[in-house]
């Protein structure tokens, strides 16, 4: 198996062909994406991250934005600014937010804040589970679309309904908008009209978009002003951000309208997956240009056949899987992109079926 993993890992970057999202792209190719006009900032002030800033306080319907290297900074300050304003430690997640199962709990050990997990790790909150929190809360973050139970978007009624509950507490609500982009399609809003719900919203420009790491928060003035300073605490402040920021605004600029697309071609992929044995698509169908395949499948037979596939087609298919949520299931995630646009549904299902057969 280790050997399947190391090949894997240098096919990644060798295969002509990628199945998912929008390929993995060389230090050259992703220098060749970056705008060269847009000006650079000195410690985030001006040129690019200025751009970027304006740009995303209008697509997102907000008074500011603030750009910042990762989401990871970028939630934490949120939630922060929000306890310290009503003078409360606790925030409330699903128990599958980032903030709890990918940061080492640094929202404990840097903010001192109090997180309470809300509902079931395999479904979306609901209203009911929000009701049943007995705490009073600084802030409930919603991720919009909950991306490790597969991309799943509560309907737009229920997700109106859970804000409405929150902010009758007093409590504020943030968004993890890491792929907010993608929900776009699905709800038949726009980027601004979802944001409206919250009171400060993140954004990632990386995961959707294909830009290099960054991020934006965007809020009221008056709590973006504060997060520039707690980005400046957290050593994110650098010298110089615009080349991350001038990617950020040409993937905002270019794959923002296509989002529509992707999203019908992941609708496109399932419909040809469905029937085929040992492969269960979650959700289904797809709600954004994402979606969880839980493959009935050993692991070593999969990274064999995707090795056989890279090596023999000079196509790079996924690079391995997770475990599911019974001992006979993998679970991988696919999600739909520029590369993925380049072979048919058709084509994409015969690969996914290849590699669940365990035979190139």
């Amino acid at each position: 198996m280790p050997d399947y993993v190391e090949r894997l890992k240098q096919y990644r970057w060798t295969c002509k062909r990628a199945l998912n999202g929008h390929g993995s792209k060389s230090a050259a190719e992703l220098l060749d994406e970056i705008p060269r006009d847009l000006g650079v900032d000195r410690y985030g002030e001006g040129g690019a991250v200025a751009a970027l800033e304006d740009e995303v306080r209008t697509v997102l319907g907000k008074p500011a934005a603030v750009f910042m290297p990762s989401g990871t900074m970028a939630q934490q300050i949120a939630l922060r600014i929000h306890a310290d304003r009503l003078g409360l430690r606790t925030c409330a997640f699903h128990p599958t937010c980032h903030l709890a199962i990918h940061e080492e709990n640094a929202y404990v050990r840097l903010h001192g804040l109090v997180g309470v997990t809300v509902g079931d790790a395999h479904e979306l909150m609901t209203l009911a589970d929000l009701q049943g929190v007995r705490e009073q809360l600084a802030a409930v973050l919603f991720e919009l679309p909950q991306r490790e139970i597969g991309g799943r978007l509560p309907p737009w009624s229920d997700l109106a309904e859970q804000v409405a509950f929150v902010r009758a507490q007093g409590t504020a609500v943030h968004l993890d908008g890491a792929r907010l982009w993608e929900c776009t399609p699905y709800y038949e809003r726009s980027p601004a009209a979802i944001a409206a719900l919250f009171d400060t919203v993140y954004v990632s420009f990386y995961k959707g978009l294909g830009g290099l790491a960054g991020c934006c928060l965007a809020g009221e003035a008056a709590d973006m002003a504060e997060a520039r300073i707690w980005r400046r605490r957290h050593g994110g402040t650098l010298y110089s951000l615009w080349p991350n920021a001038a990617s950020g605004l040409a993937g905002l600029r270019r794959r923002l309208p296509l989002m529509p697309q992707y999203f019908q071609h992941a609708r496109a992929i399932a419909e040809r997956l469905r029937d085929l044995p040992n492969i269960e698509i979650v959700p289904d169908p797809p709600q954004t240009p994402m979606m969880h395949l839980h493959l009935r499948v050993e692991e070593i037979a999969f990274l064999r056949s995707a090795a056989h596939i890279a090596e023999r087609e000079g196509i790079f298919t996924l690079g391995g899987t997770s475990p599911g949520w019974t001992p006979a299931t993998r679970v991988v995630e696919l999600t739909v992109g520029d590369a993925t646009l380049n072979f048919t549904a058709a084509e994409v299902a015969g690969l996914v079926e290849r590699l669940v057969a365990g035979a190139a």
